[in-house]
């Protein structure tokens, strides 16, 4: 299965990594997204929702959304499974997964990611191609940005939060319809059942 990971994120919550002409340079936040535009807020008509507390850690649910090897044992709700992850873990850097049907029918999805605060928060959207290039709108029944936010709980455990942004109603609705909550509540599951193994 193929498998690749291009960047390892490690930086303190208090900064972030730029790439300037080839040079790295270590910049202050706040850089996130959420405070440097308010707007991008929840919009109950246009966003899906998925909030819970689980039992995992922080520090093991941002391995399992950023290590290729993890993420393809819980990403896909079985039946499917994932069957190919490349992740370049950096702003811009390529999010890929390739998801399988029982009958063996695949499904590739590609996006970048646009943010990554570890262990906190970590955004990517379908709607851009490695690189930040526009994605082909039309090669997809919607597109949507995912925000992904972590918070310890007091019981050792995560408050999980995804919030699933999309463009219009219509996309919403589609998503909605496709099973999003049924779905992205089981590809949870799995990731609590993967990091509850000994």
């Amino acid at each position: 299965m193929p498998c690749r990971r291009n960047a390892v994120v490690g930086l303190p919550r208090a900064a972030r990594l730029v790439t300037i002409a080839g040079s790295p340079f270590l910049f202050p936040y706040p850089s996130r997204l959420a405070d440097r535009n308010p707007a991008m807020s929840s919009m109950p008509h246009l966003d899906l929702v998925l909030q819970r507390v689980i039992p995992t850690p922080v520090a093991q649910v941002w391995r399992c959304w950023t290590e290729p090897a993890l993420l393809m044992q819980w990403f896909c709700p079985k039946p499917w499974q994932t069957v190919e992850c490349e992740i370049d873990l950096r702003p811009g850097g390529i999010f890929r997964t390739v998801m399988q049907s029982p009958a063996g029918e695949q499904h590739s999805n590609e996006g970048c990611y646009l943010e990554l605060v570890p262990n906190e928060r970590l955004v990517w959207t379908g709607a851009l191609k490695a690189g930040f290039r526009p994605a082909d709108a039309a090669a997809h029944p919607f597109l949507l940005t995912a925000v992904i936010s972590l918070a310890p709980h007091a019981d050792g455990g995560t408050l999980y939060t995804a919030t699933v942004m999309h463009s219009d109603e219509s996309g919403r609705q589609t998503h909605e319809a496709m099973g999003f909550h049924q779905g992205w509540g089981a590809a949870l599951d799995q990731l609590v059942a993967l990091m509850a193994q000994p």
